[in-house]
């Protein structure tokens, strides 16, 4: 499958830097692109276990043919210089736990319309978990999937810690890391789409995203994740560093 050849001048720009140096820290395992829709929206779901994996994350869409559109953090546009970035690019900002979280997931839903590839980490964060396996997701993956029918793609990725630690700052990307970005067949939630989109509904979706992304990286990491997945709202103490 040919790379991504986007409309917007600004992400072929900032694909033209980023490529070559991800090509040049990394070296790739990456499988499941027959999983990868050619065209047509879809949602691009993977785990979240340092800074720099939406990197990772967006080389294996964009060089198996998809740009996608990311659901970052809104404090991002906050940063001089990075918002009119995120903005060209057409990335979407997500209110966390406020009110505008609806709005994130109606912008979502309309570059679904477009047949646009939406990626989203649905643990929301940086996972809690010690040994960095997926921890409980979050619903938003859930609410836009139900939202839009659109298919959800599990991807897992693995290595980009050690490129760049959870929670530090010392960039390591010498010698190049080994870097493994595997994408598994699109998650059936067709089941859910005619039952209302309460708590019931949107957790049973969220677990079955969570399942199908640990399994991917079951196989990654040649070992099993824990039996119960983490949950921030069992641990207290390890809320988001600031």
């Amino acid at each position: 499958m040919p790379k991504a050849h986007p409309d917007s001048r600004a992400y072929r720009l900032v694909a033209i830097v980023v490529r070559p140096l991800m090509f040049a820290i990394t070296r790739r395992d990456w499988q499941g692109a027959e999983n990868i829709p050619a065209t047509g929206g879809f949602i691009a779901a993977g785990n979240h276990m340092s800074n720099i994996d939406p990197l990772t994350f967006a080389h294996f869409l964009y060089d198996h043919g998809r740009a996608p559109k990311i659901l970052a953090k809104a404090s991002l546009w906050k940063i001089p210089g990075l918002r009119w970035l995120l903005d060209q690019t057409g990335m979407i900002p997500v209110q966390r736990n406020t009110a505008g979280a609806a709005s994130s997931v109606s912008a979502a839903v309309d570059q679904l319309a477009l047949g646009e590839c939406v990626a989203v980490f649905p643990e929301g964060t940086l996972t809690r978990d010690p040994d960095l396996w997926p921890m409980v997701g979050k619903t938003g993956a859930a609410r836009l999937a139900l939202a839009s029918r659109m298919p959800v793609v599990p991807i897992a990725q693995w290595g980009m810690q050690d490129i760049l630690p959870r929670y530090s700052k010392r960039f390591r990307p010498i010698p190049p890391k080994d870097v493994a970005v595997h994408a598994g067949p699109p998650i059936d939630l067709s089941d859910l789409y005619e039952r209302p989109i309460d708590t019931a509904t949107l957790r049973e979706a969220t677990n079955r995203i969570m399942d199908a992304i640990t399994g991917l990286l079951e196989e990654i990491r040649g070992e099993k994740a824990p039996a119960e997945r983490f949950d921030v709202r069992k641990n207290p103490g390890s809320e988001e560093r600031k």
